[in-house]
C-alpha cells in the first residue's frame, strides 16, 4: 500500500486474495454468529500442528507416517488387509462387502462433503520434508481419516472387540499421518473420523441384514 496516497491496484488485489484464502481455510470465521467457532477451530488446528512439529524431524516417526499416508491413498491398506483377512477366515463375501462400502463412503466424502465445504488445505502439496501425492480435492473432511474410521468400525463389528487394538491403531496411524505431513488440518481428521464411524455403524446394520455380519 502507498503510504502517501490511495492504495494501489496491486495492494487491493493482494488484500482480497488473502481474505479469500482465509475464508476458504476457515469458512466459519466469516459466517454471522460463528466467528467464535472459527477461532476455536483455528486454535485447535494450530495446537495440533505445534504438537506434531517436534516429531517431524525424527526419522523413524517420519518414515512410519509417510508410509502410512501413502498406504491410505485410495484405501489401499484397507483393501489389502481385507483381502488377507478374507482369505484367512474364508469370507470372500466380506471382502466384497467392505470394498463396496469403502467405495460408497469415498464417493460421499470426496464428491459430496468435500465439494460442500470446499476448505483450503494447510499447504498446497504437504510439508516439503515429505514426498507425498498432491490431492485434487478440498480439505474437509479428511478422506484418509473417514475411510480409516469406516473400515475399522466395520472390521471391529465383524471381528469383535479383541481385534479393536489392531484395527484402531491402523486407523489412527493413517489418520494422524495426514496432519503430520501437513496436507490436512487437525480438525479435518476429527471431521473425517466422525463421518467414517457414523457411516461404519450404518454399514454394520446393512451388512447384518444381508447376512454378512
Amino acid at each position: 500500500m502507498n503510504a502517501d496516497g490511495p492504495p494501489t491496484l496491486d495492494a487491493v488485489v493482494e488484500v482480497v486474495a488473502n481474505a479469500d484464502d482465509a475464508v476458504r481455510e476457515y469458512p466459519a470465521a466469516t459466517s454471522p454468529g460463528r466467528a467464535a467457532l472459527g477461532d476455536a477451530v483455528r486454535a485447535f488446528d494450530d495446537a495440533v500442528d505445534r504438537a506434531l512439529e517436534p516429531w517431524r524431524n525424527r526419522d523413524a516417526v517420519a518414515t512410519v507416517m509417510t508410509a502410512a499416508t501413502h498406504a491410505g491413498e485410495f484405501s489401499l491398506i484397507w483393501h489389502a488387509s481385507s483381502l488377507v483377512r478374507g482369505a484367512v477366515r474364508g469370507r470372500p463375501d466380506q471382502v466384497v462387502a467392505l470394498a463396496i462400502g469403502i467405495g460408497a463412503e469415498s464417493l460421499l466424502v470426496n464428491q459430496g462433503l468435500k465439494r460442500l465445504f470446499g476448505r483450503r488445505r494447510p499447504t498446497d502439496g504437504g510439508d516439503e520434508r515429505f514426498d507425498i501425492r498432491t490431492p485434487l480435492t478440498s480439505s474437509f473432511p479428511s478422506g484418509h481419516a473417514s475411510a480409516a474410521a469406516f473400515a475399522a468400525t466395520t472390521l471391529i463389528g465383524w471381528d469383535g472387540r479383541r481385534w479393536a487394538p489392531l484395527w484402531g491403531t491402523m486407523a489412527a496411524t493413517v489418520a494422524v499421518s495426514r496432519p503430520f505431513v501437513r496436507i490436512h488440518h487437525g480438525s479435518d481428521i476429527v471431521g473425517g473420523a466422525v463421518v467414517g464411524v457414523g457411516l461404519g455403524l450404518l454399514a454394520r446394520r446393512v451388512f447384518r441384514r444381508l447376512g454378512l455380519g
